[in-house]
Parts: structure tokens; sequence; C-alpha cells
């Protein structure tokens, strides 16, 4: 009985090892796979939790100056592409394309009179020729019958003058049509360099008097506002930002000794602190910075002292994630993220060979501002009196 209890004892403490043993090693997998560089332990993948949200930070800045007249959007605002955040007086705009209409109007019955002086001088040729064309009729006549001595020298001379004089006028009006045909030949109202000029002086007015309204370039949310109402702002003058969620990626600052493996395009899963582990963001390597976070650093480190330490040094790398998910989970910029990037798959560019390659689908544009010259399109045709004029502005 006590031999049997004596072997048990050590059965049971040898269970308990075994247990105890079996729970470590749990443990430590499950640190290893949430964090393996904790351990040291690549699973075939590299991890870091040096990673922060960026995006774009899209600049609203006057295109002319002015004085702010009213605000439409403040600091977290969200804003669509368009929209009006600030306005700017435009009485001294508006007068000046005033101005420019009565000047554009002015040329187009300038070189309308010119057209029709044209015609008005082929009609005076027209006549001139007529003239001629009796004259020397008439001259002919009387030379027939001279013979016969019922015209005397004098009235064939005075014929003579008369032919003479009918040949100068219509040699004159020929030479007004053409000097007058040359200030209009080939054109037409619109098209003639006066009017066109004229035309181009309303387009530069009614575009100043556009810009006098500041639309927003894209969708997103306002931030860095620093303009107050009656503010005087000059052209260029930063007046607010806007970030655009649906164009935000991750930055993985990884060690060098981390990059061997990393290809172009290889996957990567993304969790956030905000959201926690349960919302995983999928995405992909797209590229890496040219250089390594100190040198871009504002003040870049100066190694070239007698005490030096070696450091191993961080390079950005740029993920781009899907923007379904982004869109179900939006983000914001310098939220702190987990990144693993799965490098089983090493058959893409490595990082230091992908200078050449352009990201697709990375250009952005904006059209907000495509309906600038639609105001210019109506003055104009105000001033040249064409049907469809657009009275309101």
């Amino acid at each position: 009985m006590d031999k049997q209890a004596a072997t048990e004892v050590p059965q049971s403490r040898r269970r308990l090892a075994i247990g105890l043993s079996l729970a470590v090693a749990a443990a430590v997998a499950g640190i290893a796979w949430s964090s393996p560089e904790v351990l040291g332990i690549g699973w075939n993948s590299q991890h870091t939790e040096d990673a922060y949200v960026e995006g774009n930070l899209v600049q609203v800045t006057p295109q002319a100056a002015g004085t702010v007249t009213r605000i439409g959007a403040d600091n977290t605002d969200f804003v669509r592409p368009g929209e009006t955040l600030v306005q700017l007086n435009g009485v001294d705009a508006r007068l000046a394309l005033d101005r420019a209409e009565a000047a554009l109007a002015r040329s187009a019955r300038q070189v309308r009179a010119q057209f029709a002086s044209v015609e008005g001088m082929r009609a005076t040729v027209v006549g001139r020729q007529s003239d001629l064309n009796k004259a020397t009729s008439d001259l002919e006549r009387r030379r027939k019958l001279a013979d016969t001595g019922a015209v005397s020298g004098e009235d064939i001379r005075h014929a003579e003058d008369a032919v003479a004089a009918a040949r100068a006028a219509l040699t004159a009006a020929r030479q007004q049509v053409g000097s007058a045909n040359a200030m209009v030949d080939g054109t037409t109202v619109e098209t003639h360099p006066d009017v066109a000029a004229a035309i181009a002086n309303v387009r530069d007015a009614a575009l100043q008097l556009a810009r006098t309204t500041l639309a927003a370039p894209v969708g997103g949310i306002v931030a860095r506002r620093n303009v107050q109402i009656g503010q005087r702002v000059a052209q260029g003058a930063p007046l607010m930002a806007i970030v655009p969620l649906d164009q935000m990626w991750a930055t993985a600052n990884l060690k060098e000794t981390q990059l061997r493996d990393v290809r172009i395009g290889q996957p990567v899963a993304v969790t956030s602190d905000l959201y926690g582990d349960g919302v995983v963001f999928h995405g992909r390597v797209v590229g890496q910075e040219a250089g390594t976070g100190s040198a871009f650093a504002a003040l870049p480190a100066q190694n070239a002292t007698g005490n030096w330490i070696k450091v191993v040094q961080r390079v950005p790398v740029r993920i781009a994630l899907e923007p379904r998910e982004l869109l179900q989970h939006p983000l914001r910029l310098g939220l702190s993220l987990k990144v693993a990037i799965d490098t089983s798959t090493r058959d893409g560019v490595s990082l230091m060979q992908a200078g050449a390659q352009r990201q697709s689908g990375q250009q952005h544009q904006s059209v907000a501002f495509e309906a600038e010259t639609q105001g210019a399109d109506a003055a104009i045709r105000r001033a040249l009196g064409r049907p469809g004029a657009v009275a309101a502005r």
C-alpha cells in the first residue's frame, strides 16, 4: 500500500510537469504568433509595431487675393468635392468683369462695322466701274462722230478727261476695299484679333470672379483651419486642409535587417489599436522610401564624431490598404498599427530594385475646378449678343 502511494506521487508530479510544460509552450507559441519580434522568430513573415497611418493632406489655397466674407466648413467637418469652403469679397472682380464685357461688346460692334464697311466699299467699286463704262462709251461715241464734224475736239477732250477720272476713282475704290478687307480677311467677328483679345480679357475677369469662391478640391475631413472672417488673405496662403479618407495607406518602419525577404506585392495583414485584433486590414507592399527615417529627419544624425554607436536603422515601407475595408472601418492619420508581411512568396521585385517602378492607381486628380470657365462662356455670350445668353451671374 505504501509502495503504491509512493509510485503515484512521482506520476502525479510528472503529469503536473508535463501539463505545465504544454501550457508554457502554448503561451510561447501564442506570443510568437502575435509578436514574433519579441522572440526573434520569423515564421516566414516580418512584423513590426512601428507602423502608422498616413495619407494625403490636401491644402486649400486661394488663387487670388481677397477679403474673407464667409467660411463654409470648420475642423472635423466632412465636405464633398466642389463644396464651398471659403468665400472672398468679389466686388472688385465683378466690376472688372463688367468692364471686360463692355470692352468685348464694343470690339464686336467695331468689327461688325468693319465687315459692313467692306461690303459698302465693294458696292462703291461696282458703281465706279459703272461710271467708267459709261464714260468710256461716251468717249467712243464722240470719237465716231468726230469725222462728221458733229462733235468738237473740245468735247472729245472732256470725254477723255471723264474716262481718266472714272478710272482713277475705280482704282481708289479698289484700294480702299483691299485696305478694309485686310482688316477682316479670313476672320469672323469672334475670331477677329481685336475680339479675341477682348474675349481673353473677359475670360480672365470671369476666372478672377470665380476664384473668389474656394471649393473643396477633394472630399474628406477638414483640418488645420486657420482663416477667419474679415481676414485679408494672399494668393497661395494655406487656409485649411482636407484629409481624404479614401486615400490612406500604412507606413511600416522596418529595420534594415528585415528588408532582405520583403518583395513588392507581398500580402500584408494590418491591425490597429483603435479597432483591436478583431479587425484585420489587408494590403500589399507597394514600395519603400528612398532613404531611412533618420536621413529625412529635420535634424539628420551626425555620425562623423569620435563617439559613435551603431544603431540599426529603420526604413519606411509603404503598404496599400484595401479601399473597401477602409470604407467599412475608417482610419485617421497617425494612428498606430501592427503590420505583418507574409514573405513566404518571394517571386516579386525586391524593395531595393523597385526604384524604376511606379505605383499603379496612385494618380490623383480633382474635377472641382472644371466649372470655372462656365461663367466666362456666359459672359462672352452676353457681350456678343448671341442667342442663349445667360443673364444671371
